[in-house]
């Protein structure tokens, strides 16, 4: 009798972990609404900023809102996943690139928020990653948002790809100072 108490209780005890679990999984499955809603991914700052790239570039493309991650290649060798946690979660604010998509520069706003001491080391961080790949960071502030002469000379331009044709002279590529 003892035993088939125990028994009992132990099946009642089974059968209300189960709903408990069941109710749980049906709070987080798929018939129910999600929580989402639309938001801007550019802030006033950066719609500006932006807009003025495309307009001074035009031979360009201008992204927005890049992840490290999808810009920044880790060496082979090295251990991918340590150096790419390094940089998880951090992104650019905008990648100019060239029309085959060799990026030619990131750009970074920096308004107050860059001031506070977490986002400095996270800035240094990403500045250590850029320019380990060899792309130049520009940072710009908020307040001083540059106008289309100044983008178009701070975007370093591409050298000319040399002719690959038969009996072609090479090509010297100078820097414009």
């Amino acid at each position: 009798m003892k035993v088939a108490l125990t028994l009992l209780l132990l099946l009642v005890a089974i059968v209300a972990l189960t709903l408990v679990a069941r109710k749980k999984r049906s709070a987080t499955s798929d018939d129910v609404p999600w929580p989402f809603y639309a938001k801007k991914p550019l802030s006033h700052p950066e719609q500006v900023l932006y807009h003025r790239l495309v307009k001074a570039l035009p031979d360009h493309i201008v992204l927005a809102q890049v992840q490290l991650s999808r810009a920044l290649g880790v060496k082979r060798g090295a251990n991918f996943h340590s150096w790419n946690n390094r940089i998880n979660r951090m992104s650019f604010d905008f990648l100019v690139c060239a029309k085959d998509s060799t990026i030619m520069a990131a750009v970074e706003l920096d308004d107050k928020t860059h001031e506070s001491p977490s986002r400095v080391l996270s800035d240094a961080k990403k500045d250590r990653a850029t320019a380990a790949a060899g792309i130049p960071l520009i940072r710009w502030k908020v307040k001083a948002i540059p106008d289309d002469l100044a983008i178009r000379e701070a975007i370093p331009k591409l050298p000319p790809k040399p002719d690959k044709s038969p009996g072609a002279a090479p090509v010297a590529v100078t820097a414009d100072a």
